[in-house]
């Protein structure tokens, strides 16, 4: 199967989960700039979630530029990432509204967790519909960076239980990490 249609598809959830997202901002209703300071948590939240969705449409697109072919394991495993990443809205939303208390940034943490994992699943499916001797196989490598990033993701669900801003931090660090576009895709790209 073409690609064209999954990355067609991808990019229009994308947009909406960027205009969902940006919706959680309510406007006040007033003029006086103090009343922009309960959204404060809400405006970091989005922030750092703009941020994710950027680096997983950045991925994802950098991704496919490799890609020759889909089948149909490709397609599901694409719809179980955007799944996951359906969900920052919400999660996003919770945490900020809730000024990084414990449970909305657990939940946050376990939607991050989630959308690794998916990812991840998905560039191994597209490893095998390409082969272990593919050029995407040798840029893709072992994937240590999604490998820490899980890790870190499933830790930091049981730190926000106790110190949910650590945990916090700990995301974003995470998105840090993951600002530059994949250079594994990059080399190949250039060649």
């Amino acid at each position: 199967m073409q690609k064209n249609r999954l990355e067609a598809f991808s990019d229009g959830v994308f947009a909406i989960i960027i205009t969902i997202m940006v919706l959680e901002l309510k406007i006040p209703h007033t003029d006086n700039i103090n009343d922009l300071r309960p959204l404060i948590p809400v405006f970091i939240s989005y922030v750092l979630s703009f941020i994710y969705v950027g680096i997983y449409w950045n991925n994802h697109h950098h991704l496919f530029h490799v890609v020759e072919r889909v089948d149909g394991k490709l397609l599901w495993a694409n719809l179980h990432l955007l799944f996951w990443l359906s969900l920052f809205p919400f999660a996003t939303g919770w945490m900020g509204e809730n000024h990084f208390s414990t449970w909305p940034v657990a939940l946050y943490g376990v939607v991050l967790l989630m959308a690794g994992i998916s990812y991840f699943i998905m560039a191994r499916l597209l490893i095998g519909v390409h082969g272990k001797d593919s050029k995407l196989a040798r840029a893709y490598g072992k994937d240590t960076k999604g490998q820490i990033s899980i890790l870190i993701y499933a830790v930091s669900i049981f730190v926000a239980l106790v110190y949910p801003w650590l945990s916090f931090g700990l995301y974003s660090i995470v998105a840090l990490m993951w600002l530059p576009p994949d250079p594994r895709i990059e080399k190949i790209l250039k060649h």
